[in-house]
């Protein structure tokens, strides 16, 4: 009597993926899908190291991966999410292929909301080049629902995906400013700079859109974070652009004799909005700040900042360490 056929290991998959033998690696992911639970995971996981890696054609790999969304284990479908994440930031016309798979799953209110958020975060990036394959307005009505979770972590996913549609179609939004605007007080800083990032790249088509806005985008110029005061100023010079009548005070000037302690993304885009308030050209504020590009260019470098921890936390869960701490975070566990 033979014995049952193994499933392949992680080992062959990331071989078969190393040298470029797509239909070796669809033949191998169809035996994983036979194989365990954790199986599929480790497997997936391998995948996903070798996107991280240096750049690897996945040209027809992303309909064979896409099975793994409907996993019947979360953990699996988590994993793959996820990996589609990788792949969509490195190589957004892969995924191209899984786009129905990612928005099904998107779509489904019975799945795991991380889930969720990852295929959202994944539908995102592959919108910035290839936004009529993603921005139907079925996904774009999910991806606004989904700022309605209470997980911090889960909303952010959403607002980056709606910056990114918006960077790949300002046009896509432009009527969606008052939907946006509602959660610019969100409690996550991250979800007010991705939402005030949208509605700045709709403000460089379209500025005089933003008029609904105008009120938020003056409460956030006292921001706590500076990226969200700068983009909220940046929003306030494309609006002054507009026939609308801005009116900001002496909170600019406050902002600008801090200028030893504030961050140069937010004095550039103080400056900007100072100009475009008086109407006179400033010679202090960079020429790039106010178009897409230079949001599309820098955004990722601002996330990095805002996500990176301070001195002195942990890099796991940011909790503050008092002197003398342990050489493991008594909180996650991790080392520090």
């Amino acid at each position: 009597m033979s014995e049952p056929e193994q499933p392949p290991t992680p080992d062959r998959l990331t071989a078969l993926l190393e040298e470029g033998d797509h239909q070796e690696t669809v033949a191998c992911l169809d035996q994983v899908g036979a194989a365990d639970a954790e199986a599929r995971k480790r497997s997936l996981r391998a995948v996903r190291d070798i996107a991280e890696g240096p750049p690897r054609s996945f040209d027809g790999l992303a309909g064979p991966l896409s099975t793994f969304l409907t996993d019947e284990d979360r953990a699996v479908r988590l994993t793959t999410a996820k990996l589609f994440v990788t792949l969509a930031q490195s190589e957004p016309a892969a995924v191209l292929p899984a786009v129905d798979a990612l928005a099904d799953r998107l779509a489904d209110d019975e799945e795991f909301y991380y889930v969720r958020a990852r295929c959202a975060e994944a539908l995102g990036y592959v919108a910035v080049d290839s936004p009529e394959d993603v921005t139907d307005p079925q996904t774009l009505a999910d991806l606004r629902i989904g700022l309605e979770f209470d997980e911090p972590e889960v909303k952010e996913k959403f607002a980056k995906a709606l910056a990114y549609v918006a960077l790949g179609d300002p046009d896509r939004l432009r009527h969606q400013v008052d939907s946006l605007a509602d959660h610019l007080d969100d409690d996550n800083e991250l979800v007010r700079y991705h939402l005030c990032t949208a509605l700045v790249v709709i403000g460089c088509e379209h500025p005089a859109e933003q008029a609904d806005a105008e009120g938020m985008f003056r409460a956030l110029l006292t921001d706590v974070n500076p990226y969200v005061q700068g983009r909220a100023a940046e929003a306030l010079g494309l609006l002054a652009e507009s026939t609308v009548a801005v009116e900001v005070g002496s909170v600019l000037d406050d902002i600008i004799a801090e200028d030893e302690e504030t961050s140069s993304f937010l004095t550039d885009r103080v400056r900007f909005c100072r100009q475009h308030l008086a109407g006179e050209p400033c010679e202090s504020a960079p020429a790039e700040v106010g178009t897409i590009k230079s949001i599309q260019d820098g955004t990722d470098d601002v996330v990095e900042v805002m996500t990176s921890p301070d001195e002195g936390e942990c890099p796991h869960c940011g909790l503050a360490f008092p002197d003398g701490a342990p050489p493991m975070c008594p909180r996650c566990g991790a080392p520090r």
